[in-house]
């Protein structure tokens, strides 16, 4: 629902011609490839890199539209925005598609029973013995990163709606940092670790993965339990 003060406030901003618009969508363009990706090895099972690419490049046009003449502080804004456009369009799909879903559930099976019998996390090749081949793995890892990333960032953006469109240009600058900062004194030192490099750093879990020393299933597995942790340190404020 759009509020009246909204409209107000929006309609007060200078528009950019369509030879500006375009101008900046070239500019930035560098942008929407370095979002696309970050997100494309957790998404990839659910989106296919083209309509990424899309969506993403959509997200940039609607990010020059509301904040108007690009200057310094546009480029932090802009990510947050074709991001947030990316993990929407996510969240509006299903997670997990029909023809995968009894497999995720079979995966997710025969690594809860490994997890009872080891007393650890499997390793993907322990699952071979469970029916799971490496490219099941993968589809599963594909869709818990995907459903966890959308999940974080919904957390990490979800107080800002309220903020007034006059200073939310600022706000939404700095919205990140400042919810990290809010969120570190509730995480482990890796866990710290993991939001720094994945937010910072732009790093892709199979990144965050190589400089941890950990597989990408564990950060997978990290990326969910920041994510619920978040979740209940938010519902305690």
């Amino acid at each position: 629902m759009t509020l009246a003060w909204e409209i107000q406030e929006f309609q007060t901003l200078p528009s950019l011609t369509p030879a500006e618009e375009s101008h900046y969508l070239q500019a930035y363009l560098p942008l929407v490839r370095k979002v696309v990706r970050q997100l494309a090895p957790q998404c990839s099972a659910v989106m296919d890199r083209q309509d990424m690419e899309q969506i993403a490049l959509m997200g940039l046009l609607e990010a020059i539209r509301r904040y108007g003449t690009p200057d310094n502080g546009f480029g932090g804004y802009a990510v947050q925005r074709i991001r947030g456009a990316v993990l929407d369009e996510l969240r509006s799909l299903d997670w997990r598609p029909r023809q995968l879903r009894q497999k995720f559930h079979q995966v997710n099976d025969a690594i809860r029973s490994l997890r009872k019998t080891l007393g650890r996390e499997p390793e993907a090749h322990e699952l071979t013995g469970e029916g799971i081949t490496a490219e099941d793995y993968r589809e599963y890892l594909s869709l818990e990163g995907a459903a966890s990333l959308a999940s974080l960032d919904e957390l990490l953006a979800e107080d800002h709606s309220a903020v007034p469109l006059e200073s939310r240009r600022l706000e939404e600058q700095v919205i990140t940092q400042h919810m990290l900062g809010k969120a570190l004194t509730q995480l482990s030192e890796k866990e710290q670790q993991i939001l720094f490099l994945y937010y910072q750093q732009d790093m892709n879990f199979k990144e965050i993965a190589l400089v941890l020393g950990l597989t990408e299933a564990r950060i997978c597995q990290l990326n969910k339990k920041i994510a619920q942790k978040l979740k209940d340190y938010f519902a305690a404020q």
